[in-house]
Order: C-alpha cells, then sequence, then structure tokens
C-alpha cells in the first residue's frame, strides 16, 4: 500500500477516538502497521501491532494515555493500515514508513547520512582503491562502515602508504604516459605505466583486502619475512620499502580509540536522556579494528523513555544499512527480541542484541555512554548559547519572536565563471548543515559577475520550490548578502511570483558590509570594515549600522562568515572539475583505451585537437570515420 495520506475532503464526520473506535469494528486480529493522519493530511503517527484489533481499540479508550498521546488522538481524522505476515515483518515496515513520513508524534532518527565505505573497485585490470557512499553497485569488495568521512580518509591515507594501489579514476588512469606524484611520495606502484607487473599488483590487493577483512596479523608477519629476507639479500632498498609499509600498517591498528581483542563485527549503542533530549552514541567495529563513532540526537518526545527511544533508532538505523553479528546496548530495548529476530531476516543470519554485563564488552558499552553523556552535555549547551543570540538577533530586527529557521544566501564566482549560489539553514540548535543547498547558476543571458542576476535567480528557484511542495519548510527569516540593491531584486522577484514576504510572516534584510578580493579573485569579507559595523537593510525601514560590540553583530557575522564559506568551497569545487575535465572526454565514440592510444601517439589533448584527420587515422584503433569525427568534433563540424 503506498504511504501516501488519503485526501481529506471536508470536515470529516468522526474525529478522534470515536474515528478510532468506528476503525475498530472492521480491523482484523492479526499483525500490521497503522497510520494517523491530521486535518490536513499530514501523518500523526505511525505504528505496529501484532494485532492491530487490540492495539488500535487501546486508543479508542482513552484511558492510561499520557498528554501527548492524548493530544495525538485528538487530532486523529483518518487512518489507513497494512496487514504483514508476522509481526516481524510490520517492524521492519514500521521502521521504514516512519523513516520515509517522519510523523509529527513518532521517535524520528535525524542526521541520517549513509556512512562511508572503503571499496577495492575490480571492474578493472589494476583495481582501485576509494571512498564510497550510497548503493554499492560498482563490482568489488567494500569495507565498513566507517562513522565519518574522517575516519575513512585516514584510514585510505594510510592503506595508499602500506598497499600502493591506485587511487585515481579509469580516465585518469588510461591517460597516464608517466608516473604522477603519488608515485614519487610512495604511495602508489604505478600499474598505469608498468612500473609493476600485474602479478605483483594483484598480490598488493589481495594483501590489502585481507587487512580490511581482519587478517591484519598475518599480513604483518609476511611483510616482515619478506623485509628479512630482502635485508639477507643485500637488498636494501626494497627491504626499506617493505620497513615503511609494516609502519604504515602498524599505525593504523595503533590510531584506533578501542580495539578489542574479543569483538570483531559488532556495533554498540550507548543513549543518555537528560532534560527531554537525548543521545545515541555509535560505535562501529570491524575486522577487530575502531572504526570511529557518531552522535545522534533524535527526535523525541519529553515523556519517552530511553528504552523506548533507543528500540525506535535501532529499527530505523538498519532500514537501509547491513547488521552486524552482534548488537551491544546500554539499556535493553523492549522489543529487543523482536527487533533481533527482525534483523536476523535482513540479514540472513543471525544478528543478536545484547546488553552486557561484565567483561570486555560492558568496557565499550560504558565507553559509548560517557561518550554519549558528553555529547548531550555540550549540545545542551550549544543550544542554550544559540537561542540567547537569537533572541539578541530578533531584538536587533525588531522582530516579534526569536526565528525559528534562518536562511543566508551568498554567490561565489571568479569574474562570472564556474558561478555558484548557496544558501545556508541555522535555527535554535545551530547550523543544519544536511539542509544547505548549492545552485549552480543557469541563466545564460546573465553578464559575467551579475550579482544582482545570480540572487535573483537563486532566491526565485527556491521560492518556486517552497511553493510547490506542500510540507517544505519556510524561512522566518531570509538574509541577503549584499545592501540595498541585492534586496531590491530579490523583493521584486518575489512580488513578481505572488508571494508576500510580510504576509507570509518572512523578513527579509540585507546585510552590506566592505569587501576585498584574494589573489584568485575569490570574495572575502573585509575584516577592516569591521570597526564600522555591518550595515542592515530592512523594507520599509532607514538602513541601519550595528555598532561593532553589539551582540546582534556577533550573530550576523558568524551566519554570514558561514554562508561565505560555504559558497567558496561549492564553487572551488566546481572550478576543480572544471579544470580536471578531459577534452577528449566529450569525443563520441573515444573510450579509455582510444584516448590512450591518442595521448601517446600526440601528448597532450591540445596536440589531439589541432590534429589533422590524417594524422588522427595514423593512431592505432582509429578509423577514418573516427579520425573525421574527432577533427569535426574539435572544428564545429
Amino acid at each position: 500500500m503506498s504511504p501516501e495520506a488519503p485526501e481529506i475532503k471536508g470536515k470529516p464526520a468522526l474525529a478522534g477516538a470515536a474515528l478510532i473506535a468506528d476503525e475498530v469494528r472492521r480491523l482484523p486480529a492479526k499483525p500490521g502497521v497503522y497510520r494517523m493522519y491530521g486535518a490536513k493530511g499530514e501523518v500523526l503517527y505511525v505504528g505496529k501491532a501484532k494485532n492491530l484489533k487490540n492495539r488500535v481499540s487501546s486508543y479508542a479508550q482513552g484511558r492510561g494515555h499520557s498528554n501527548r498521546i492524548l493530544r495525538m488522538i485528538s487530532e486523529t481524522r483518518a487512518m489507513e493500515f497494512v496487514v504483514t505476515a508476522t509481526e516481524t515483518e510490520a517492524l521492519l515496515l514500521e521502521a521504514n514508513l516512519i523513516k520515509q513520513l517522519k510523523p509529527r508524534y513518532n521517535v524520528i532518527l535525524r542526521d541520517d547520512k549513509s556512512f562511508p565505505f572503503i571499496l577495492v573497485a575490480e571492474d578493472h585490470d589494476a583495481p582501485q582503491i576509494l571512498k564510497h557512499r550510497g548503493a554499492q553497485k560498482r563490482p568489488g569488495s567494500y569495507y565498513g562502515p566507517f562513522a565519518s568521512a574522517g575516519a575513512v580518509n585516514r584510514t585510505l591515507n594510510t592503506l595508499q602508504k602500506a598497499f600502493l594501489l591506485r587511487s585515481c579514476s579509469d580516465s585518469a588512469y588510461e591517460g597516464r604516459t608517466r608516473p604522477c606524484l603519488l608515485h614519487q611520495i610512495k604511495r602508489c606502484s604505478a600499474p598505469c605505466v608498468g612500473l609493476v607487473s600485474a602479478e605483483e599488483y594483484k598480490e598488493l590487493v589481495a594483501e590489502a583486502k585481507a587487512f580490511l577483512s581482519g587478517e591484519s596479523a598475518s599480513v604483518q608477519k609476511t611483510l616482515s619475512e619478506q623485509m628479512e629476507k630482502a635485508s639477507a639479500d643485500l637488498d636494501f632498498e626494497t627491504a626499506a620499502a617493505l620497513r615503511d609499509r609494516i609502519r604504515a600498517l602498524s599505525y593504523i591498528q595503533g590510531a584506533q580509540d578501542i580495539n578489542p581483542g574479543g569483538v570483531t563485527e559488532a556495533d554498540v549503542f550507548a543513549i543518555h536522556s537528560e532534560g527531554g533530549q537525548s543521545c545515541v552514541q555509535v560505535f562501529l567495529f570491524r575486522a577487530g579494528q575502531n572504526w570511529g563513532n557518531h552522535a545522534y540526537f533524535p527526535k523525541q518526545d519529553k515523556e519517552d523513555e530511553p528504552p523506548a527511544v533507543l528500540d525506535a533508532f535501532i529499527a530505523q538505523f538498519y532500514d537501509a544499512r547491513e547488521p552486524p553479528p552482534s548488537i551491544l546496548v546500554n539499556v535493553t530495548p523492549p522489543q529487543g527480541d523482536l527487533l533481533a529476530e527482525a534483523l536476523t531476516i535482513k540479514a540472513g543470519r543471525k544478528v543478536t542484541i545484547l546488553t552486557p554485563q561484565r567483561g570486555e564488552k560492558r568496557d565499550l558499552v560504558k565507553a559509548a555512554e560517557m561518550n554519549a553523556r558528553e555529547s548531550l552535555s555540550r549540545r545542551m549547551a550549544e543550544s542554550a548559547s544559540q537561542q540567547k543570540s537569537l533572541r539578541q538577533l530578533s531584538e536587533v530586527l525588531g522582530l516579534e519572536a526569536p526565528p525559528q529557521r534562518i536562511e543566508v544566501y551568498d554567490n561565489s564566482h571568479i569574474q562570472g565563471s564556474n558561478a555558484v549560489g548557496a544558501m545556508i539553514v541555522a535555527g535554535p540548535e545551530g547550523f543544519v548543515k544536511n539542509q544547505y543547498r548549492k545552485f549552480n547558476i543557469k541563466t545564460e543571458s546573465l553578464a559575467p559577475g551579475d550579482d544582482f542576476g545570480m540572487m535573483r535567480e537563486v532566491l526565485t528557484r527556491r521560492f518556486a520550490r517552497m511553493l510547490k511542495e506542500e510540507n517544505a519548510e519556510r524561512p522566518e527569516l531570509v538574509i541577503i548578502d549584499g545592501g540595498k540593491g541585492q534586496l531590491s531584486v530579490v523583493l521584486g522577484a518575489l512580488n513578481e511570483m505572488g508571494f508576500d514576504p510580510e504576509a507570509e510572516g518572512v523578513t527579509i534584510i540585507g546585510v552590506a558590509k566592505g569587501r576585498r578580493e584574494n589573489e584568485a579573485g575569490e570574495k572575502r569579507i573585509d575584516r577592516t570594515a569591521g570597526a564600522t559595523g555591518e550595515q542592515v537593510v530592512m523594507p520599509g525601514r532607514e538602513p541601519f549600522t550595528l555598532p561593532p560590540r553589539d551582540p546582534g553583530l556577533f550573530v550576523l557575522q558568524r551566519l554570514r562568515d558561514e554562508a561565505h564559506r560555504f559558497a567558496i568551497g561549492a564553487h572551488r569545487a566546481k572550478r576543480k572539475k572544471a579544470i580536471a575535465a578531459n577534452p577528449l572526454d566529450g569525443v563520441p565514440g573515444i573510450g579509455a583505451k582510444r584516448k590512450r592510444a591518442l595521448l601517446h601517439h600526440f601528448g597532450s589533448a591540445k596536440e589531439v585537437a589541432s590534429a589533422k584527420p590524417a594524422d588522427l587515422e595514423a593512431v592505432e584503433g582509429v578509423s577514418a570515420a573516427l579520425a573525421q569525427k574527432i577533427y569535426d568534433y574539435f572544428h564545429g563540424g
């Protein structure tokens, strides 16, 4: 059944407990999932039941419920049901629907980004090692998950030193005519130019895979034996290279915070709750090594108990992830046995959920619990500070209440090239980075460096999408990087769309300040202008300047600095991609082998572009028709 909300027309005849009691009459005594909807068709709650009739009827009785549940019942205007074969199947479906629909009254896992993996890609004669996120569709061996990009990047850098595997793309590999810098700094064995034989490279790949699979001791023993033999044969150069590789492997093992001997494949969950908020610390152990940890702050009600929060959290955490054989927790989830059964079915092997009481596993859980407590304390302190800052900002701008969602917009480009618009989001808990957005400027008619036109395009696209999506989050404060000109352009664009900021409760301001450019021509905040403060431009109000020590000034500076950082980062990434593009990549009919042959023959893409058809035809694998096609591509034919 589709998770979409049912269409609710007009005022329903029944609502709240009466509607639920009416639905109960038609429900079977079977396992399933139920959804409650509000007056606007929004999902209020998703739940699962071993017996749908019994579970749903408890809502209609109106006894023994918390204030939150009573409020949810009173708001219910429609319900939908899915009958499942087993309670386990219902549990898995419930977790999936909660992640999709994000109901208001459920515990919801936030910041649920996919963890990175290390991939040894095996769709090429010389396998590549790289960081990977998302669907695991590319042929190869995946190792992970790692708790953060930093953890996987550090491990990758050291693995390159230890096993000398290539990290370059296939197109870069095919185009090489001499070793790259990574070979010079001893991070690649340069299979691209034949400095290592296919068999030797295959052995390096096998050693790397063995190490990542937990066979670190045997790999180090083999390398030590090879080093001793090379030293005995007076091959000191080879011995020194093997010594450096052994040191790199030792660094990887020593760099992990905790490397338990008795835990090979496990995830550790520890929850700490305080003041109506919770933090869940997740530690990931793979191949007998700690591959990092991550703190989550699930959305919950103040009345939710920690075991129930952890129960819902774990179910959603593994909705799109492969569970390990062992899951260790600091509090026992109410549905721990059912959850373990569901994860066993999902993984196709035995999965256990344990609350260890002694020994090494208990120490791991205690360490995670301590981290959860510290992380929640820091977050609560930061949240209090952020809320104070928002109150100060609202006083400066004359707002009725502190804004709950702030959007800040900026542009970045170099003389109009690689132009990118950026939006950052902030709220009571600080910057909301998973809602940042970048906009590639698409309007071809814009003059190079037209900041007004760029800002107009960015705001038009953002608000057009917001108006199109019914459940889109709306900002209460929008900050434009610029003065009267930028603000006038933005207000004019919104007016053309039929959007009245004042009527919609959206305050739009411009913040102007002195600018300078760095050597690359990128925009930078001019710190020397801080002595005169920020100039704030608001509709219907004379521009005013905030004094240097005004509390609101600090908030605006933080917001604008973050917008600049994100905009410049997006611009640099786009510029780097454009620089790295090979002109031959766009020629139809030119694959990796032919591209390499052309580069070997002519020395560079520039020479290929200027070559005549007869010269191109002299390259092995290039027919007369293909030579003409290449020539036409570069000469507008």
